[in-house]
């Protein structure tokens, strides 16, 4: 793993994830994810920065630290913003749109308990059951 990976949008946007790169994936990670990559890649999922410091367990104001510095996320952080971004763009890609993903998001739902799907996205748990759900309904199998 001597090459450097330089992680860009289209890479994460695309849901280009295969072995070969998974592993560049993740030493881009370990490397974390800059502010400004963090803003374009923030525009395909339309969340606010109140969205994105509640899902990344920062505060707002340690948010704006970050765009005012040009800072660079963690690695955890930086994980969790790939791992969102590939999550909406698949639930675009099932929905049809970014506004039927955005209501899906946003509505209580009996598979996941009553919780929103939103309300999930700060736990890999959550993660994992969101992806799951965004699955069945992939393949048609609604609860």
């Amino acid at each position: 793993m001597g090459n450097k990976f330089e992680l860009n949008e289209a890479t994460v946007a695309y849901n280009i994830l295969d072995d070969s790169n998974a592993y560049s994936l993740i030493q881009a990670i370990k490397q974390g994810i800059s502010f400004s990559l963090f803003e374009k890649l923030s525009r395909v999922s339309q969340f606010t920065i109140r969205d994105w410091s509640s899902i990344l367990h920062l505060s707002e104001r340690s948010m704006q630290r970050y765009k005012k510095e040009g800072g660079t996320f963690g690695s955890v952080s930086s994980e969790k913003i790939i791992e969102i971004t590939m999550m909406y763009k698949f639930g675009v890609e099932i929905f049809g749109s970014k506004e039927k993903l955005n209501t899906w998001l946003n509505i209580e739902n009996v598979s996941l308990g009553g919780a929103k799907p939103k309300d999930l996205l700060d736990t890999s748990f959550g993660m994992g059951l969101i992806k799951d759900e965004l699955t069945r309904i992939e393949q048609g199998i609604l609860a």
